[in-house]
């Protein structure tokens, strides 16, 4: 117990590739050999850590099995059983013949992912009842150095939009509603919306290719709102800015569960 499978073998790395960086850089995701204890969990931790990290980034491919067997110093089927542990969570997704890519960042993202091609009205309506009570606390909340990079976030958000860098746009406007409920110092509010990233990014860019022509609905209402201390106009808001989501998708935003409070 204890005892490495290869007595001496330093850590190794196995390298994947990075979207975010320059053609022909690679990015490294160190991968420690493991104990013969639990081996199986041992490696799905592991791997685990190298998709949360960003290491292996989402919808790229994980290093082949022999890269895996060798940099973790553990036989094909403990990788096999790892693999196969994390793709039934969500985060892994089997090719047969093309390889195993990142699907989602966290097991809950990865299950909405799953139902977010037939599902996306569910998708939305989660993110109402998170975001728009994130948008009511935030307003009350919010310190002034996140009211401030609210307001520069929402100029990124806006500058993509204008310059219809569509890929900028989706990952500015994602990240500007994770601020929004960030801004609510409700940690756990904060945690559940942050493991629905990759579904909201999704959810995000869904809205924008349904119709490239239109004029988007604008977010400064809402910054306004939060650093006004408003909470109520927060709401309303955050509600609209959802309502457009849901209409741009080609649902009925009367269908769509309202949050408590929401005040229309």
């Amino acid at each position: 117990m204890g005892n490495a499978v290869h007595t001496g073998v330093s850590v190794t790395a196995a390298k994947v590739p990075n979207m975010g960086c320059l053609a022909g850089e690679d990015a490294t995701v160190p991968l420690a050999t493991t104990r013969r204890t639990g081996l199986v969990d041992q490696v799905i931790e592991q791997m685990r850590q190298a998709i949360v990290s960003g290491g292996w980034p989402v919808d790229e491919r994980i290093p082949p099995e022999p890269e895996l067997v060798a940099a973790l110093g553990v036989g094909r089927n403990t990788i096999r059983e790892a693999v196969r542990a994390l793709s039934h969570a969500g985060l892994l997704d089997v090719r047969q013949g093309n390889g195993t890519f990142v699907r989602a960042t966290s097991e809950i993202s990865g299950a909405l992912r799953r139902l977010y091609g037939t599902q996306l009205r569910e998708v939305v309506q989660v993110r109402r009842i998170l975001e728009v009570e994130g948008a009511r606390l935030a307003a009350t909340q919010r310190t002034d150095a996140e009211a401030t990079e609210l307001a520069t976030l929402l100029d990124s958000r806006d500058a993509a939009m204008s310059d219809r860098r569509w890929e900028d746009a989706t990952e500015s406007d994602t990240q500007f509603h994770l601020a929004v409920v960030r801004c609510s110092h409700n940690s756990l509010l904060s945690e559940l919306h942050l493991g629905l990233t990759d579904v909201i990014r999704a959810s995000v860019a869904t809205a924008l290719e349904s119709n490239l022509d239109i004029e988007y609905v604008h977010h400064a209402a809402l910054v306004a709102a939060i650093k006004d201390s408003d909470p109520d106009l927060a709401v309303l808001e955050s509600n609209e800015i959802l309502d457009d989501m849901l209409h741009r998708v080609q649902l009925d935003p009367d269908d769509a569960e309202t949050s408590a409070g929401a005040g229309r």
